[in-house]
């Protein structure tokens, strides 16, 4: 029996592969990534904190804007407070809804990572015609109000067309963060040459563990906790990248806040042993090395 493949990369077993190191020698790789997101009112896809009601499910819709009306304004201050960088994983369609808190991150040289138009809709639904047509709308928006372009992309709701790798290797992107599959960067082959695979984290991510599996804020905490002291010690063997993935209408309640906090302070204070990072850094020094998958690179 032959199973349909995606041919984007062939298996390679996570301790069946070249060493290298990060920059300073580090080994372990370590990023926040914050989505910030804007949402169609009484329309489209959202995350739901209860079952939603009917249109325009106003609960649902409020809760979600806490998050860039309070919560992100709050994470940024913790983020300074702890000397973190951030990577914004940015809907387009926030410059306009909320221009001013995108520029209190790019403010801190934050990396800014195109992630659609809005979360209130997927782009894997769309024809290839209309997946390029979103890809370059987002692109365009965000480059004309960064000043330079987004070199990584998040799909809403990591939503992929067969077609999507390809589609942003030709729209100039440089990597992607919606293939959740390996703690190490992966070559994906395109139609048009390779483009890199960063990981992204599904389990330390607060929608799946809070909002789907109803984790507490305590043990969200601990879970980020646990996978740091775990990869740390995973990483004398191999290097690894460790991403948490944040949504300020979650982790940016006051109670969840704190333990959050608390995490990341831990993970502050061992600043000396890993690499504090973003994905675009580290897709350029993983880009820079030798070619461990001639096969993945080729064009």
């Amino acid at each position: 029996m032959t199973l349909r493949t995606h041919d984007r990369y062939d298996y390679r077993a996570i301790n069946d592969r070249p060493d290298f190191c990060w920059p300073e020698g580090k080994r372990l790789a370590v990023y926040v990534a914050l989505n910030l997101e804007h949402f169609a009112f009484g329309e489209g896809l959202g995350a739901e904190l209860i079952p939603g009601g009917p249109a325009p499910d106003v609960p649902n819709f409020a809760w979600r804007e806490y998050g860039n009306r309070v919560g992100a304004w709050r994470l940024l201050d913790m983020f300074e407070e702890l000397a973190l960088p951030a990577a914004l994983l940015l809907n387009s369609s926030l410059l306009d809804h909320c221009p001013s808190l995108a520029a209190a991150f790019l403010a801190r040289g934050d990396e800014i990572v195109g992630h659609g138009r809005t979360n209130s809709e997927r782009q894997s639904v769309l024809s290839e015609a209309g997946e390029s047509a979103l890809i370059a709308e987002a692109t365009t928006r965000i480059a004309a109000w960064c000043g330079r372009r987004p070199l990584g992309w998040l799909g809403p709701w990591l939503a992929q067309s067969h077609v999507t790798p390809d589609l942003l290797k030709e729209a100039g992107y440089e990597y992607l963060l919606d293939w959740c599959h390996d703690d190490q960067p992966v070559w994906m082959r395109t139609r048009s040459g390779a483009i890199l695979s960063v990981p992204y984290p599904q389990e330390i991510n607060d929608i799946p563990a809070i909002a789907v599996r109803r984790a507490g804020a305590s043990e969200f905490a601990d879970m980020i906790i646990d996978q740091f002291e775990e990869m740390l010690a995973q990483s004398a063997a191999q290097p690894l990248v460790m991403g948490i993935a944040l949504h300020a209408y979650i982790v940016g309640q006051p109670f969840r806040l704190r333990h959050l906090r608390r995490a990341l302070a831990h993970i502050a204070a061992r600043r000396d042993d890993i690499w504090i990072t973003t994905p675009g850094a580290i897709a350029q020094h993983y880009a820079a090395l030798p070619p461990f998958d001639a096969s993945a690179r080729r064009s």
